[in-house]
């Protein structure tokens, strides 16, 4: 019934456009003769022709244009483009309306009337039979009468209307005689179908496209009303088969694309209804009517106008779509795959055949790697293992046949190659050894690497045969070396495939194949998600205050697996290629900026392995003085060597942050028991901050690196005037030998800069002496000289101030020998 309704609509919604496109026309015509009766050019009054004077002079006129003779036909007026008018209310309902709901009463009282003396037993299967055929001849002969009466034959909908009341009711009576009641055999009955086919043929190109709507609404609602199961599936298959063709053919010979369009939908349609109908024994059947109706409607949509290529290849997708769903219901069995593979096939032809069509494969392709996923997690796989294979060959041997023709074609070998074994390793592992598997992967990463090698001309063109064929063997190659590799080298894969992208992207130069290696990379990113949270973990407590975070860090084992081993590849290649990872190469070097730090910092973690407080005590400071020289050292070679020199600058500030924070702040070993050795100069802390300000003193002026330096210098001498005073344990009280030993160091440090810097003429050195002067004479006054009492505090000033007047006189002569002294003062006059 719906099926009814939505024909009726149909016809209506065409039929009222067709009768506003007529009366506009007759419109126009009508003003387009007024104008031309108006715009007519009267008779011209005749003058003589004038005397010509000879003792003029004569004047050089141009020749007028000769004026139209009256003879001469009207010139025709072009109409003016017709404009949409939305007809009135009154003229929709009143006019148009009625007659085509009253073509569709027609017909419901037709088949009502016979339902209801089935209903009540009142007339024989064989009267009720002849009745609705009697009823479709009337209606039919109806439609020819009304066709030639005068006063309906100015009116075309009349006839229109009761033809296509009579096709729908003459298939209704058919279906009644043939599948319900059995009153004719199934060769009469389908001569008597031919014989309906035909007449509504001849009629919807006699009447048009109204008739050919009701012919389609009629012919596909009839077996709903008089139930469609009656007689089994195999006679409705048969009606609907041929009624279909006989709508594609109608369809073609008046180029009517909506009426093919509408055929297939509503067979399709059908075909649905039935899968979810029907019982198990009869989906074959259903089956192979889609395979049939995916493969008549796809060949007839062109011949009747249809030139979009999404529409054309609609109906195979549709059909291989619902073979997707009758596959469960024929158990995954041969039928099922013999179906879907049949129609694949086709699909590949008419692609072939039909570049438009290339949808349709694709989409093919698609279907059947789900099919294969769903069938193959079955308990019992049965015979889609064998269909695996054969997809694979169906797939890709036309593919990679055809793949330098277009790009549809490879896709279609590289994911024919590559897909179905990948779909099967993961819905079935258990079909194969892992051996068998990895040898079945390598073979056909092969092949979708000599695909790629195939179209290695089409470089920076991002050609699919060469950029998805590298893929596509990349992924292979790590889906086979999976199989095989211990769990402690699960990395393995992904980094072999990420270095073999990066090989096949430099020996081509194409960018679309550098940038895929940043796939790979991203995939050994996600493996590291849990041990890099661990570290995230541990690092973020020992920035306040934790002592021990080697007890949070990951196993040894993890951090090789999931870091170093990666880490190394990526830093391979990224030195080896300058143009890895194309555009995505910032991406890479800030993950490989930030993986080589922090695996060393694991890796330095390792040979101590403090999990205790006695060890912490022990070894604590040691541990720490040697991850903050490896970022130091790292930062300094490359500032050396001119090379990164934004991670350079981003080391060297990590390891200044961590001497401030954890040697000055959090764990300075003048609070926190600290061992850092008993030999005086070569003790851990003197070394440590000796060793960075070395660092700094020797990296290039331009850096401005030497404030830096100069306060590292000043740690490393405290450091060593406590160590002196206190022994290995830097904790305890100030003493006062220990007071005067830093203003000693500091007066000392400060000569030997200000000497430095007036024999090497450097100013900075000048002023940092000067500072460190100053701070130190201030220390002296305020702190050291506070302390003593008597003789001690008069002999500390005089000699303090002796030294400082010496200091002075020394500076000022060693200046003006070098011509940078300032003037000097004059005495007042």
């Amino acid at each position: 019934m719906t099926l009814l309704f939505a024909g009726i609509v149909a016809a209506l919604v065409l039929m009222w456009r067709r009768l506003t496109a007529v009366e506009r026309e007759v419109e126009h015509l009508r003003e387009a003769l007024a104008e031309a009766r108006f715009e007519a050019p009267a008779q011209p009054i005749a003058t003589p022709p004038a005397v010509e004077r000879r003792d003029e002079p004569a004047v050089v006129r141009r020749p007028a244009a000769p004026a139209a003779p009256l003879s001469a036909p009207l010139e025709p007026v072009a109409p003016p483009k017709p404009r949409f008018e939305m007809p009135s209310f009154e003229a929709l309902v009143g006019g148009r309306l009625p007659v085509w709901v009253g073509g569709a009463a027609l017909v419901l009282a037709g088949v009502f009337l016979v339902r209801l003396s089935i209903e009540s037993g009142l007339l024989t299967p064989g009267i009720r039979t002849v009745l609705a055929g009697l009823f479709a001849l009337l209606l039919l002969a109806g439609g020819e009468v009304a066709r030639r009466l005068p006063a309906t034959r100015d009116d075309p909908r009349i006839a229109q209307v009761l033809a296509g009341a009579g096709i729908a009711s003459a298939y209704a009576t058919l279906y009644l005689a043939a599948a319900l009641y059995d009153l004719v055999s199934p060769i009469a009955g389908f001569a008597i179908m031919l014989a309906i086919t035909g007449v509504a043929l001849g009629l919807a190109l006699r009447h048009g496209p109204p008739t050919a709507v009701m012919a389609l609404a009629g012919g596909f609602a009839a077996p709903l009303v008089a139930g469609f199961d009656a007689a089994g599936i195999g006679p409705l298959l048969v009606y609907l088969g041929l009624f279909v063709a006989a709508l594609l053919w109608l369809a073609v010979a008046r180029g009517w694309m909506w009426l093919a369009l509408a055929a297939g939908a509503s067979a399709f349609g059908w075909a649905g209804f039935l899968l979810a109908a029907v019982r198990a024994d009869e989906v074959a059947g259903v089956a192979a009517f889609i395979v049939a109706l995916a493969l008549g409607v796809t060949l007839a949509l062109p011949s009747a106008g249809i030139r979009r290529p999404w529409l054309r290849a609609a109906p195979m997708v549709a059909g291989l779509a619902q073979l997707l769903l009758a596959a469960p219901l024929l158990d995954f069995g041969p039928l099922a795959w013999g179906f879907y593979l049949v129609l694949s096939a086709a699909a590949l032809f008419l692609a072939w055949r039909d570049a438009k069509l290339m949808p349709a494969p694709v989409a093919a392709l698609g279907l059947v790697l789900v099919l294969l996923g769903v069938g193959l997690m079955r308990p019992v796989p049965g015979v889609t293992a064998t269909a695996a294979i054969l997809a694979t060959l169906l797939f890709a041997i036309p593919g990679h046949l055809l793949s330098r023709t277009g790009r549809g074609w490879a896709l279609l070998g590289v994911v024919g190659t590559a897909g179905p074994v990948l779909v099967a390793q993961l819905a079935a592992t258990r079909l194969l050894a892992p051996s068998f598997w990895c040898l079945l992967d390598l073979l056909l990463a092969g092949a979708c690497a000599w695909l790629s090698w195939r179209h290695r001309d089409r470089a920076d063109a991002q050609d699919t045969g060469l950029v998805g064929g590298g893929l596509a063997a990349a992924v292979l190659l790590s889906a086979g070396l999976q199989q095989i590799v211990p769990g402690a080298l699960v990395a393995l894969p992904l980094a072999a495939a990420m270095a073999a992208l990066a090989g096949w992207g430099r020996t081509t130069g194409d960018a679309s194949v550098r940038r895929l290696t940043l796939l790979p990379l991203l995939g050994l990113l996600v493996l590291a998600l849990i041990p890099l949270a661990q570290v995230a973990e541990a690092f973020g407590r020992s920035l306040f205050g934790e002592m021990l975070p080697y007890r949070l860090l990951p196993p040894l084992r993890d951090i090789l697996r999931f870091l170093g081993l990666p880490t190394a590849v990526l830093v391979s290649i990224l030195f080896a290629d300058r143009q890895s990872f194309g555009r995505a190469r910032r991406i890479a070097l800030a993950v490989g900026g930030g993986a080589v730090p922090l695996l060393a910092y694991l890796l330095l973690k390792q040979p101590l392995a403090i999990a205790e407080p006695p060890a912490f005590a022990a070894v604590g400071f040691v541990e720490r003085a040697v991850i903050t020289q490896a970022l130091l050292l790292a930062g300094w070679a490359l500032v050396r060597n001119r090379r990164l020199p934004r991670v350079a600058s981003l080391l060297l500030a990590l390891g200044v942050a961590r001497i401030v924070w954890f040697d000055l702040m959090v764990f300075n070993p003048a609070g926190v028991t600290h061992a850092v050795g008993a030999v005086p100069l070569l003790n851990a802390a003197t070394l440590h901050f000796a060793l960075a300000a070395a660092l700094f003193w020797t990296l290039p002026p331009r850096r401005r690196t030497r404030p830096v330096a100069a306060a590292l210098t000043l740690l490393a001498l405290v450091a060593t005037v406590r160590q002196a005073t206190h022994g290995s344990i830097l904790t305890g009280p100030l003493g006062t030998g220990e007071n005067w030993g830093y203003s000693a160091a500091m007066l000392g440090l400060s000569l030997f800069w200000l000497w430095r810097g007036i024999t090497a003429k450097a100013s900075d050195l000048r002023l940092l002496g000067l500072l460190l002067l100053t701070a130190t004479t201030l220390k002296v006054f305020l702190v050291d000289a506070a302390a003593l009492e008597g003789v001690l505090r008069i002999l500390s000033f005089l000699g303090l101030g002796f030294a400082l007047i010496g200091i002075g006189w020394a500076y000022r002569r060693f200046l003006t020998e070098a011509g940078s002294a300032p003037p000097a003062d004059r005495a007042p006059a």
